[in-house]
């Protein structure tokens, strides 16, 4: 890339190599600009005879084609790519959906030294509209060969991001409780209906049960024929471990248990399994205060139906939550 001083008259398509001022210091274009016969005409009027550009040399790519390019495959699912003023191209959600991130290949693109991309955070929900990523590249100009080694990282390991849809979400909740699962209702249910209507959750199915056994493996088995996206056991005890009641209820109701302890706070007796492809999230003590915890970080995965393991869980501790 080179810069070069041009005379104003034949400026029209070249891109700014520094910003226009003003003489009273107000800016009129920004570096990188691409100037228009607009452009051209208001320079003129103030008085300019040529202009400094510059121009893309053998082997380099102009910084918009090389963002676009990267943009296009670093999302996928429900996102759409947009230009942006800078260098800039930036993915928005085209519907509600979670923010899925390959954190390793994120890290690998990274690491090179003309473009970079950032993301939402991993399992971060996302309204329609909202941005989720943009990629930027180093001003003006992007080496070819440095852009072809981003592109083939993005074509052997795949999106950075996938924008998973959360469409038509319906939730089971299950109130228990030793003494009366409607305590336990009359505690939790202003709290859960807030925490799911920021998610966009309108259809909500809701038992409550004594925190024993076979009522708990009734109440869920009711919830279950209404194939939510996800069931939640809101209960005002505080598990040992999976053995306890509600991890025996699902051993019994034929649930896989994919993970107790959650290294996240608050939230950390977390208790995730599933009955068949319909996860069961119990996070006890979770539901008395509308403060963001665990429940806020999986939430928007299994809303998006995207089965989170007990791997996924593990993973949470960096950034898990403390407030």
């Amino acid at each position: 890339m080179r810069a070069q001083a041009v005379d104003i008259k034949t400026s029209a398509g070249k891109a700014l190599s520094c910003a226009i001022f003003r003489s009273g210091g107000r800016k009129l274009l920004s570096r990188g600009h691409i100037l228009s016969e607009e452009d051209v005409r208001l320079l003129e009027s103030e008085g300019l005879a040529e202009v400094w550009v510059t121009e893309l040399e053998a082997g380099e790519v102009g910084e918009d084609e090389a963002v676009m390019e990267v943009a296009g495959r670093s999302g996928c699912g429900s996102v759409e790519v947009r230009l942006a003023a800078g260098g800039r191209a930036n993915l928005l959600a085209n519907e509600d959906c979670c923010v899925l991130v390959d954190d390793g290949l994120l890290r690998k693109i990274n690491a090179a030294p003309a473009v970079v991309v950032a993301t939402a955070p991993n399992f971060s929900h996302a309204k329609l509209g909202q941005r989720i990523a943009t990629v930027k590249s180093i001003p003006f100009a992007v080496p070819r060969r440095e852009l072809e080694a981003v592109l083939s990282a993005l074509r052997e390991g795949g999106p950075v991001v996938q924008a998973r849809p959360i469409r038509t979400p319906s939730v089971g909740v299950l109130y228990t409780d030793p003494i009366s699962g409607e305590r336990a209702k009359q505690l939790f249910e202003s709290v859960m209906r807030q925490r799911l209507e920021r998610f966009g959750v309108r259809t909500i199915y809701s038992l409550a049960v004594n925190e024993e056994e076979a009522p708990i493996v009734r109440g869920l088995e009711h919830l279950l024929r209404s194939r939510p996206s996800v069931v939640l056991v809101a209960s005002t005890t505080a598990p040992a471990g999976p053995e306890d009641t509600v991890g025996s209820a699902l051993t019994r109701l034929g649930c896989v248990l994919e993970r107790f302890l959650a290294p996240v706070e608050p939230g950390n007796l977390l208790l995730l399994a599933y009955k068949g492809e319909t996860p069961i999230l119990s996070a006890p003590g979770c539901f008395r205060s509308a403060r963001l915890n665990v429940v806020d970080l999986l939430l928007p995965p299994l809303l998006a139906r995207y089965h989170v393991t007990g791997w996924d869980v593990a993973t949470l501790g960096h950034g898990g939550l403390l407030g």
